[in-house]
């Protein structure tokens, strides 16, 4: 595995993420009060491998992790902040729902996530879904060549700080295309002009995840799910981008820029 992908493989990663936006238009639609969330785990396998692709987390198993991945896509709730394992859990009125998945296109890997609102919500909780997907999009923007990860956790951290978000610190980033994860690894937070050089033709998720409390995180017994340790509600979003001279191309957004969408 390389750091920096061809241009090949980088027209490649461009289709799957159109296709992984595609499948993740179709999930969140699909979040509902009343709904399971192994309805929607088994909608999202039949939607990948329609076209031909693969669910890539499907039995996958990451280092340290005692079984595979059971599922097609990660489902968090609430206080739950990444990795949740679909089940019979049933979605309410109220709930903030995480989605999580990675979709394998030709034997390269894009990853993404979004924070759905179901029904009503507090309007403090809707801040934090907002101000999550806005320091998704402050990491995007200085993630260009010439920059350094720092800067990219930096400018996510800054987000959070007016608001006293708790910064998911211990979970974060990371490369992506050949693999699942890839180096190299990328903060939440940071200081500005330090860390990895970035390169024009590196592939990396971003993601940020916020809490309305601590930032201080717990595993659950089924080993995969992480949630806020004091059970406040927490909010994630990613994209994975290529890094290039100017904008980085956001893969598995509609337009493919910086804009949100």
């Amino acid at each position: 595995m390389t750091l920096k992908k061809t241009k090949k493989e980088i027209e490649l990663l461009r289709e799957g993420g159109k296709r992984h936006f595609e499948v993740m238009s179709r999930l969140k639609d699909s979040i509902k009060a009343g709904v399971s969330t192994q309805e929607i785990d088994i909608l999202a396998e039949k939607l990948i491998r329609k076209e031909g692709d693969e669910p890539s987390i499907l039995n996958y198993q990451p280092f340290g992790a005692t079984y595979p991945f059971p599922a097609s896509v990660c489902i968090s709730i609430n206080e739950e902040i990444v990795h949740g394992i679909p089940g019979e859990k049933i979605i309410k009125d109220g709930d903030i729902v995480g989605l999580d998945f990675c979709l394998t296109h030709k034997g390269l890997v894009v990853d993404g996530a979004i924070t759905v609102a179901v029904g009503r919500i507090d309007s403090k909780v809707k801040k934090l879904i907002e101000i999550t997907q806005e320091a998704l999009y402050a990491g995007i923007r200085v993630a260009r060549a010439g920059n350094k990860l720092g800067d990219i956790g930096h400018a996510i951290e800054l987000c959070a700080r007016p608001y006293k978000y708790g910064v998911v610190c211990e979970l974060g980033g990371h490369g992506v295309g050949h693999a699942v994860h890839e180096m190299p690894y990328v903060q939440n937070f940071g200081h500005p002009h330090t860390g990895t050089l970035l390169l024009q033709g590196m592939v990396l998720a971003l993601e940020p995840m916020f809490t309305l409390g601590s930032p201080k995180i717990k595993i659950k017994k089924n080993g995969y799910t992480f949630v806020s340790c004091d059970n406040s509600l927490s909010a994630h979003f990613e994209h994975t981008i290529v890094i290039t001279n100017n904008e980085p191309l956001v893969l598995t957004a509609k337009s493919g820029n910086c804009s949100r969408n």
